[in-house]
């Protein structure tokens, strides 16, 4: 199968969706299958054949971001030329839209992932403001009526997705991923490298460090903990605009021995230091899918979280791990996380189950769903398609497709304005 894969977002950018859409796109290819990704350009890119990186603006409005330039002929000479059986669309703007008009132009089926809660990232967006994530609301949504399936990386996104009145056909597949990696870490390599005693009680966090993931909670939360154990010190991994931030305030509550920032990680490194962890917390209330929560119980540590999309779904509390409402106090928060600390049996019995939940989310089980569901699309598809599209049946499926991006935009704008069916769905 030829599978091209449209995403704004793309290594060597440090993100969610970026690492989502590279577990996929590698797993594919070992199944036999011939994969093309279209991506904005970005800093410190590589060249690669099964890359196209489209022209874009590099940071934008202060971000790690790069927002693509309008350039359809590149991308359809690149389609012209791979010939997909199927296109998957990881975002519903920008390329999102390219990836609708070239499958619409194609005749080939469109899968749509729904990674991202958009309406909560419009801060990056200037004049930010309600009507703002209405719109966001809104678009998506349009969107996800223009495709011909639906994947939401968990239950509550399915949930949601239906309530906002998406009627395309929706499957829950979460993003797998490779879970013997992540047990294999080597921990005490990574804490000499980082200057962590071997007998420090380590608490971690993983993410992108920016605003909307509930930093300051968190920080608050491992303060506490860190000022009533000084044996205790806290390993951060990521990087983004809340960095100084974060790290400003724990500094000011903890010994600075007791703070280890070892910014962006990948492969070896990152499994490494997930190994070198003893705790994992998490604080996100924006998540559509809880994959670094995988990753960490994969390598078999116990995790303290507040209950949110994405978290519910592979959380067991007092299984493998502690979850606490959506709206605990940070003191509440550093509560659980000691308690976890100072229980030996807990800790071990959670650390047990972590691996065990985490198979849920291995990659050979993820992609072989995803793939089924690729199986079937473009068998009924092609049951239902007639002869390969002439250049009249491509400008008309053109013109189709634009008008119908026009009547979603157009409809988001009036989003704006007054609430929507749509906007007016709430995630528990």
């Amino acid at each position: 199968m030829k599978i091209a894969m449209f995403t704004n977002t793309y290594l060597p950018h440090v993100g969610g969706v970026a690492r989502s859409v590279k577990t996929l796109e590698d797993a594919c290819r070992r199944q036999g299958h011939e994969v093309r990704v279209i991506a904005p350009e970005f800093e410190g890119s590589e060249d690669s054949p099964d890359v196209l990186r489209v022209p874009a603006i590099q940071h934008f409005n202060g971000s790690d971001f790069s927002v693509q330039l309008p350039m359809p002929n590149i991308i359809r000479e690149y389609m012209e030329d791979f010939r997909p059986d199927l296109i998957h669309s990881h975002h519903p703007f920008l390329l999102g839209d390219a990836a609708l008009r070239e499958a619409w132009k194609m005749r080939v089926p469109i899968v749509f992932t729904h990674h991202t809660l958009y309406e909560r990232y419009t801060h990056y967006v200037p004049l930010d403001s309600p009507a703002l994530k209405r719109v966001a609301v809104q678009l998506t949504t349009e969107y996800c009526n223009l495709c011909d399936q639906i994947i939401a990386p968990s239950e509550s996104i399915e949930r949601l997705l239906l309530d906002r009145g998406v009627t395309t056909s929706i499957r829950t597949i979460p993003t797998g991923i490779d879970t013997g990696y992540f047990a294999a870490g080597n921990g005490a390599r990574f804490r000499e490298q980082a200057g962590i005693p071997p007998d420090a009680k380590v608490i971690g966090h993983v993410g992108r460090l920016a605003r909307e993931k509930n930093l300051r909670f968190l920080a608050e939360a491992v303060g506490a903990c860190l000022k009533q154990d000084p044996s205790a010190c806290f390993l951060l991994v990521g990087d983004g605009d809340a960095r100084r931030e974060i790290l400003d305030y724990l500094q000011g509550e903890a010994g600075a021995s007791q703070i280890h920032f070892a910014g962006k990680q990948s492969g070896q490194h990152l499994a490494d230091a997930y190994a070198a962890m003893d705790w994992f917390v998490f604080a996100s209330q924006t998540e559509t899918q809880g994959l670094v929560l995988a990753e960490a119980m994969a390598a078999g540590k116990p995790v303290v979280a507040l209950d949110g999309p994405g978290v519910r779904e592979i959380m067991r509390d007092g299984e493998n791990g502690l979850m606490l409402d959506g709206d605990a106090t940070p003191g509440e928060f550093a509560s659980a996380l000691a308690r976890l600390m100072n229980d030996t049996d807990l800790s071990q019995r959670c650390a047990e189950q972590a691996r065990q939940s985490s198979e849920d989310y291995s990659t050979e089980r993820c992609t072989g769903r995803m793939l089924e569901c690729y199986e079937e699309l473009t068998g009924n598809h092609r049951r239902r398609a007639a002869a390969d599209p002439q250049p009249w049946d491509r400008l008309l499926a053109g013109i189709e497709i634009e008008w119908n991006l026009l009547v979603g935009k157009l409809s988001a704008a009036a989003a704006a304005v007054s609430e929507t069916p749509a906007t007016e769905a709430r995630l528990d």
